[in-house]
C-alpha cells in the first residue's frame, strides 16, 4: 500500500486479493476535500469470454510485490500532473478471480469532469499495456497466459505526444 500527499494531490495505491467497494473507495478519495468537483471511475470485471477463449472459468493474476505498486504509483503521479487532478486511487486485485468478479478500480478526482474522465481513460490504457501483471485464463480447453494485444498498444499510443512538422 502506498500514499503520497507531498504534492497538491493525494495518491492511494493498493494491490490485493480481497474485493473492494466503489462506494467506500470513492468516499475515502473525496473525504474532507472541497476542491473536488468531479470524481470519475472505472471498475473492471473479469469476463467469462474473450476473443481467444470461450467459457473462461477463472482468471489468475500474478505480480511482483513492490515493483507493481511502484509502477502504479508512478502512473497515478504522472496522471495527477498531466490532468491537474486533486487525487487518484488505483486498486488492482491479484490471485484467482471468477467471471463477474471486480478486478480493478481506478478513480480520479479533479476540479472539473473533463480532467477526471480523461485521467481515468489514460490510467486504464497504461494499466492494460504497461503495468507489471501477468494473466492466465483457465477454461474447458485448458489454460493459457494472456499475450499483449495490439488494440491495447494502439489505445496507449494515442496518449503519446507527436510533434507536428513545420
Amino acid at each position: 500500500m502506498s500514499m503520497d500527499t507531498t504534492a497538491e494531490f493525494a495518491i492511494h495505491i493498493r494491490v490485493q486479493e480481497a474485493d473492494f467497494s466503489l462506494d467506500t473507495e470513492q468516499a475515502a478519495l473525496s473525504a474532507g476535500r472541497v476542491d473536488i468537483g468531479a470524481v470519475a471511475s472505472f471498475t473492471g470485471l473479469v469476463r467469462g469470454t474473450t476473443g481467444d477463449q470461450a467459457g473462461i472459468t477463472e482468471l489468475t493474476l500474478e505480480h511482483y510485490p513492490g515493483m507493481t505498486e511502484k509502477a502504479l504509483h508512478a502512473l497515478a503521479h504522472e496522471a495527477c500532473g498531466r490532468f491537474d487532478l486533486s487525487a487518484a486511487r488505483i486498486i488492482h486485485r491479484v490471485g484467482t478471480l471468477m467471471p463477474g468478479d471486480r478486478i480493478v478500480l481506478v478513480l480520479a478526482a479533479a476540479a472539473h469532469r473533463h480532467a477526471a474522465l480523461q485521467a481515468v481513460d489514460y490510467m486504464m490504457d497504461h494499466l492494460k499495456s504497461t503495468a507489471p501483471f501477468w494473466k492466465r485464463e483457465d477454461g474447458p480447453d485448458g489454460s493459457h497466459w494472456v499475450d499483449a494485444r495490439q488494440s491495447d498498444a494502439d489505445a496507449l499510443a494515442r496518449w503519446s505526444f507527436q510533434p507536428t512538422e513545420t
